[in-house]
């Protein structure tokens, strides 16, 4: 944890992945997050697999460096201690529906009112100005609207899901850097609520179209969208003799490098070769000649000799070899740092210079209720009404 946003309050009302990886973020630049589940808890926790505490991989990789409290908002008491939360908050974020915070009176406008100087992230699946507003939104759901499931299609292959949670984790890092202009607005002077809407179907289509716009950000049809180099049918992995590789030319220079130490003069003496637009055309041929060439030596045969030419390069690597990969373990990528865990992914971002902290681990669920409510200034006898009336999911 690096202390950069040291004292920033941050009300974190979000499940799964896509909200509660904007608090972790947050959290890590050493903001103090609450984060705030039902009774039944944050539906990650139970996905498999499950460590000693009952938690899983997935919550524990998104929930560090907050503080956890258990309200069931659906009741009048559990709603009464929210609002004081929102009272001591800078900044709130949900991921629910529209529909679904409006009923429980915490949309933009009430909260508001009750805040006026809240920033208010609504981490939704569509915006709120658009005709698809309100719709459920998961992983595979974006992946098909935003444009990322078609993308193997413009190879001739079936369109498929990138087997990740891309929209999630995209969107989310969209909505943090919604957030921390906001914080930068403020500390500019900017008086007043600020609301952030970041839409998961905008993000994934932004960042999708980003060099996919292509021809037809100039006006053409969009039959003229499409960064041609993408869809080159040998643009991927090479087999080499006895595994993958990726290697990647990119300038004259590195292609002809290349092609001399695999003896392709032939490609060296075609006329569009020397031609940055006419080669750029021609870029189909050249990965195809990458593709005929790799197989004839070995993976680390490769590798010497790519490093030797400074050709972009890098081993296929599968998930497993990330967790022994040497240069993660150089930077301490997987050290534990306080989560409790045996590996858990740092913020790749680094401070060098600055001092770090601990941190601190996933909470369990509703760990820290007493202390956020004492914090609330309920004291003992008041915290004790509460339990009585449901506040935290069951009298007591």
């Amino acid at each position: 944890m690096v202390p950069l946003l040291a004292g920033l309050k941050v009300l974190d009302l979000t499940t799964v992945i896509y909200g509660p990886l904007i608090g972790q973020l947050l959290g890590d630049l050493g903001a103090d997050v609450v984060k705030v589940e039902g009774p039944e808890g944050d539906l990650a926790r139970a996905i498999q697999p499950r460590g000693p505490q009952g938690d899983s991989a997935m919550y524990v990789c998104n929930n560090r460096n907050k503080r956890s409290i258990v309200l069931d908002l659906k009741t009048q008491a559990g709603r009464e201690v929210f609002t004081r939360l929102l009272r001591w908050a800078e900044v709130f974020v949900h991921n629910m529906r529209p529909a679904a915070i409006e009923r429980l009176g915490f949309g933009f406008a009430p909260v508001s009112a009750i805040n006026p100087r809240i920033i208010y992230c609504a981490a939704v699946g569509f915006g709120s100005g658009g005709r698809y507003a309100g719709r459920p939104a998961f992983d595979d759901v974006i992946q098909a609207a935003g444009g990322i499931a078609a993308l193997p299609s413009y190879r001739g292959q079936d369109p498929a899901y990138v087997p990740g949670v891309m929209a999630d984790k995209l969107a989310a890092l969209t909505a943090t850097y919604g957030v921390m202009a906001a914080i930068a607005a403020r500390g500019r002077g900017m008086a007043g609520p600020i609301e952030v809407e970041a839409a998961m179907f905008e993000a994934v289509a932004a960042f999708v179209l980003n060099e996919h716009l292509a021809a037809a950000a100039f006006g053409g049809p969009p039959e003229g969208a499409g960064y041609h180099r993408m869809f080159a049918p040998d643009r991927r992995p090479y087999r080499t003799r006895d595994g993958w590789l990726a290697a990647l030319p990119y300038t004259e220079q590195q292609w002809r490098r290349v092609l001399e130490f695999t003896g392709r003069h032939d490609v060296l003496a075609l006329p569009w070769f020397t031609d940055p637009g006419e080669r750029s055309a021609h870029i189909a041929e050249l990965y195809a000649v990458l593709a005929q060439e790799m197989p004839r030596r070995s993976t680390e045969e490769w590798l010497q000799a790519l490093q030797d030419l400074d050709i972009p390069h890098a081993r296929v690597n599968r998930l497993e070899d990330l967790l022994t990969d040497p240069h993660l373990q150089d930077v301490d990528f997987f050290a534990p740092n306080g989560t409790g865990l045996a590996r858990s992914a740092r913020q790749p971002v680094a401070y060098p210079g600055l001092p770090a902290e601990p941190d601190r681990p996933a909470p369990a669920l509703g760990a820290d209720t007493d202390s956020i409510a004492a914090m609330l200034g309920y004291d003992t006898g008041a915290l004790g009404a509460l339990r009585q009336a449901g506040a935290f999911g069951m009298p007591g």
